[in-house]
C-alpha cells in the first residue's frame, strides 16, 4: 500500500519499521477516546456521550492530532502521487481522511450538517491504514547486508613481507606490488600472483568449483579464497575496487538497483477507485444540486468520498503477505521480498547452481575398484587408514565412506603428505600411498581399468599404492542429492524449464545434467558470466528463478526475476536473494511456487472483495436508488466497511492451512495434483555461446597433517 512514492528504499531499515509501529500504537490509543466521544458513533451504537465539560471537543481535538501525526505518511504519499500524476492508494487514503477531517470540523462547528461528523470514521481509518502499512513494511524489512557479507570474506589482517621479516597490516593498507605470506588454511587478502609455493586453493566462493584447485608459481589467485593445505607467497596485483570481490559487489548492487518495481495490484485498484470515487462524487453533487437539494448534494458527495476509502483494500495485500511470510517461515522458507513471492507463480525457467544445491557440495566416494588379489573393502580400508590423520576434504570423504560401510580400518603410523602428490603412511607393515596422477608418475604404474570412464564423467580419481604397486582406485565426486531428481521431475511436470549453471568443468556438469534430466547446462561459468546467463534467459522472454548458495551466485541471484538462496549458503547469497530456503532441499522450490500461487489467489480474492464493497456501496451512498426511496445511510456504510475488513482478514487466515513441506509440494505435483502441464524433459545440452571447461585429468592434491 505504499503507492508510487518510494518507500521501498527504506523498507530495509529497522528504524523505519519501528517508526510505523510507534505511529500505529500511538494512534490506536488516541482512537479509543475519539470513537467513544464521537456523537455519530454513540448514536449508531445506542449510548449517550458522557455529559462532562469539554466532552464535545474530545473527538475533534484528538482527531486533529491523529490527522496531523498519523495521517502524515499518507498525506506525504498523496502529494508524491499527485506530483508523479499516478494516483494510487496513498492519494485515495489522503483524499478520504482530508475530506473526513474538514467535514467533521465543519459539522462540529455547526457549519455543516451533523451527519457529516466523521471523527470516529477518521480515527478507525487512520489506525487500520497504519496497521496495514506497518505490516507491509515489516514484511519487506531486510535482514542481511550483501555488501557487508562480501567484505567479511577478506581476512582481518595480512602478513606483508618487509625485507627479511613480515609485518601485520590491514588488507586495505596493501599496495600493488606488495608481497604477502598466506599461511596454510588462511584467506588470501588481495588479488595477486603466486611467486613462491604451491597449494590447493578453495575458490568455491568465487568460481563455484566444488573442489580445491591446485595453484602454483605464476598462477593468479583471488582475494577471499583459501589456501587449504600449504603456505604461499603472493604478489599483490589488484586492491580495493579493482579486485574480483569488488567487481562482484558492483554486480550485486547494479542488479539490485535495476530490479523493476512493478506497480502493485492494490495500488492499481486504488488508482481506479480514486477516479471512480471522484467522478461519482462530482456526479452526485451535480445530480442532487440539479434537483434543488444543495444540502443533500454536499452530504452525499462527502459521504461518497469518505466511504470510498478502502479499509479492506488497505489490508488486503499487506495482511496476505504477512500471513504468507509467517506460514512460509514455519515451513522453512524465508520471504525477504514480497515482489519475489508475487513473481514466483509466473516463473517458467529455474536456474540451479550445481554445487551445494543439486549436489551436496562435498566430495563423496562413489566407486572403488580393486586390482586382482584384493577386494574393494580392503582397498578402501587401506586408503582410509593412510588418510586418517589428514584434514583434506578428500581424506575426510574416504574416511566417511569406510565408516558408512562399517569397515574396520587398521591403525597407520608415519603419516606424511606431499603437495600435489598425495599422502603416505605405514599400515600393517606395508608402505601405503594415496594420491593422484603425480603419484602414479612417481611409482611408474598404470591406472585402474575404470579410470578413463571415471575421468570422462568428470570424477576425481585417486589410486591406492601398496609397496610401490597399484592395488586399487577410488572414484570421488560431488554426490547428487536424491531429492534433486524429484525436484527436476516436478518442475518439468509444471512446464518449467530446468537449467543448471556451475563453475565446474564441462565433464562434471554434463554428467550431473544427464543423470537428472536437466534441460540446459552452463558449465565453467565465472561469477560475472552467471549474471550474464540469467540476463540471456530473460532476453529469451523467460521469467527466471535462480537457486544458489555461494558468493559466486550473488550477482545472478540479484539479476534473476526471483532469487532463491539456500539457507546453508553464505550471507551474501542470502542477502542478494528475495527468497531463502532454510534447508538445502531443492524440492523446496516447489513449495515456493505453491505459496506464490496461493498467495496471489488470496490477493485477488481480497482485492475483489475490498473493491467490490466500494463498487456497490459508493453508488448506494450517492443515492442511485433514491428514486425508489432508498439511500444508504452513513452508519450502514460504516458497518459494511468494517464487515469487509473482517472478511478480508478471515480469508487471508486460510493461507495458514497450506502444507509447505518439500515432500508435500513435490508429491502433489508428481501425483497429478499440480496445476501445470506435463512436459518431457529435454536431453541436456551445451547452449550456444557457452564456453564449458573441457574435462581434464584430476589434479593432484596436497596434504597437511
Amino acid at each position: 500500500m505504499t503507492g508510487n512514492h518510494d518507500h521501498h528504499g527504506h523498507a530495509g531499515h529497522g528504524d523505519h519499521v519501528a517508526q510505523f509501529r510507534k505511529l500505529f500504537w500511538l494512534n490506536l490509543i488516541l482512537a479509543v477516546p475519539v470513537v467513544a466521544f464521537s456523537g455519530m458513533f454513540a448514536m449508531l451504537v445506542g449510548y449517550d456521550v458522557p455529559d462532562v465539560p469539554g466532552a464535545r471537543w474530545v473527538a475533534p481535538l484528538l482527531g486533529t492530532v491523529m490527522y496531523v501525526v498519523g495521517g502524515r505518511p499518507f498525506l506525504s504519499g498523496a502529494l508524491d502521487e499527485i506530483r508523479s500524476r499516478k494516483p494510487a492508494m496513498m492519494l485515495l487514503i489522503g483524499l478520504a481522511i482530508t475530506v473526513a477531517f474538514v467535514a467533521s470540523w465543519g459539522a462540529s462547528l455547526g457549519l455543516l450538517h451533523h451527519e457529516l461528523e466523521f471523527w470516529w470514521e477518521l480515527a478507525l481509518l487512520i489506525v487500520i491504514m497504519l496497521l496495514g502499512h506497518w505490516v507491509e513494511m515489516r514484511s519487506l524489512a531486510q535482514t542481511t547486508s550483501a555488501l557487508d557479507s562480501l567484505a567479511a570474506l577478506l581476512p582481518d589482517e595480512a602478513e606483508k613481507v618487509d625485507g627479511d621479516r613480515t609485518i601485520t597490516v590491514a588488507p586495505a593498507d596493501l599496495r600493488v606490488g606488495d608481497v604477502v605470506v598466506v599461511r596454510p588454511g588462511g584467506s588470501i587478502p588481495a588479488d595477486g600472483r603466486i611467486i613462491d609455493g604451491r597449494a590447493e586453493v578453495d575458490e568455491s566462493m568465487i568460481t563455484g568449483e566444488s573442489r580445491p584447485v591446485g595453484r602454483g608459481v605464476g598462477d593468479a589467485v583471488t582475494a577471499g579464497t583459501v589456501a587449504t593445505d600449504s603456505g604461499l607467497r603472493v604478489q599483490v596485483t589488484a586492491i580495493g575496487e579493482d579486485t574480483a570481490l569488488a567487481g562482484i559487489r558492483r554486480l550485486v548492487t547494479e542488479a539490485q538497483n535495476s530490479s523493476s518495481r512493478a506497480q502493485r495490484l492494490a495500488d492499481r485498484a486504488a488508482g481506479w477507485l480514486f477516479w471512480f470515487a471522484l467522478v461519482t462524487a462530482l456526479v452526485t453533487a451535480a445530480a442532487w444540486s440539479a434537483i434543488g437539494d444543495v444540502d443533500a448534494a454536499v452530504i452525499r458527495a462527502i459521504t461518497v468520498l469518505v466511504i470510498a476509502c478502502p479499509h479492506a483494500l488497505g489490508l488486503a495485500i499487506p495482511l496476505v503477505i504477512s500471513i504468507a511470510t509467517e506460514r512460509a517461515a514455519r515451513g522453512g522458507v524465508l520471504i525477504k521480498d514480497r515482489l519475489a513471492l508475487e513473481g514466483m507463480r509466473t516463473v517458467d525457467a529455474v536456474l540451479f547452481d550445481k554445487t551445494g544445491t543439486l549436489t551436496r557440495g562435498e566430495p563423496t566416494v562413489t566407486a572403488v575398484e580393486a586390482t586382482e588379489g584384493l577386494d574393494n573393502d580392503t582397498v578402501l580400508a587401506l586408503a582410509a587408514a593412510a588418510e586418517a590423520d589428514s584434514e583434506h576434504p578428500l581424506a575426510r570423504a574416504i574416511v566417511r565412506a569406510a565408516q558408512k560401510r562399517r569397515i574396520t580400518v587398521p591403525t597407520a603410523a608415519g603419516f606424511t603428505s606431499s603437495p600435489a602428490v598425495g599422502v603416505a603412511a605405514t599400515v600393517e607393515g606395508h608402505d601405503i600411498r594415496v594420491g593422484g596422477p603425480r603419484l602414479l608418475q612417481e611409482v611408474d604404474a598404470d591406472e585402474v581399468a575404470e579410470a578413463d570412464r571415471w575421468r570422462a564423467e568428470g570424477a576425481i580419481i585417486l589410486h591406492v599404492v601398496r609397496d610401490g604397486a597399484v592395488v586399487g582406485g577410488l572414484r570421488l565426486a560431488d554426490e547428487i542429492r536424491p531429492e534433486s531428481r524429484d525436484a527436476v521431475d516436478a518442475l518439468h511436470t509444471l512446464g518449467v524449464e530446468v537449467v543448471m549453471i556451475t563453475g565446474d568443468a564441462d565433464a562434471v556438469a554434463m554428467s550431473v545434467g544427464r543423470e537428472l534430466g536437466i534441460d540446459r547446462v552452463f558449465a565453467g561459468v565465472r561469477p560475472e558470466d552467471k549474471a550474464t546467463k540469467v540476463a540471456a534467459l530473460q532476453h529469451e522472454g523467460k521469467k527466471v528463478a535462480m537457486v544458489g548458495d555461494g558468493v559466486n551466485d550473488a550477482p545472478a541471484l540479484a539479476q534473476a526475476d526471483v532469487g532463491i538462496a539456500i539457507g546453508a549458503g553464505t550471507d551474501v547469497a542470502i542477502a542478494s536473494a528475495g527468497v531463502i530456503l532454510a534447508s538445502s532441499d531443492p524440492r523446496s522450490v516447489l513449495s515456493v511456487i505453491e505459496l506464490s500461487r496461493a498467495t496471489y489467489r488470496k490477493m485477488k480474492q481480497n482485492l475483489w472483495w475490498g473493491a467490490g464493497y466500494n463498487l456497490v456501496s459508493v453508488p448506494l451512498a450517492a443515492g442511485v436508488l433514491a428514486p425508489v426511496g432508498f439511500i444508504l445511510p452513513m452508519s450502514v456504510g460504516a458497518v459494511l466497511m468494517s464487515l469487509s475488513t473482517i472478511v478480508v482478514a478471515l480469508n487471508a487466515q486460510l493461507l495458514r492451512r497450506l502444507d509447505l513441506s518439500p515432500e508435500a509440494g513435490t508429491r502433489a505435483v508428481l501425483s497429478g495434483d499440480g496445476r501445470g502441464r506435463r512436459t518431457a524433459p529435454a536431453a541436456p545440452r551445451q547452449p550456444r555461446g557457452t564456453e564449458g571447461a573441457e574435462a581434464s585429468a584430476p589434479r593432484g592434491r596436497s596434504r597437511s597433517s
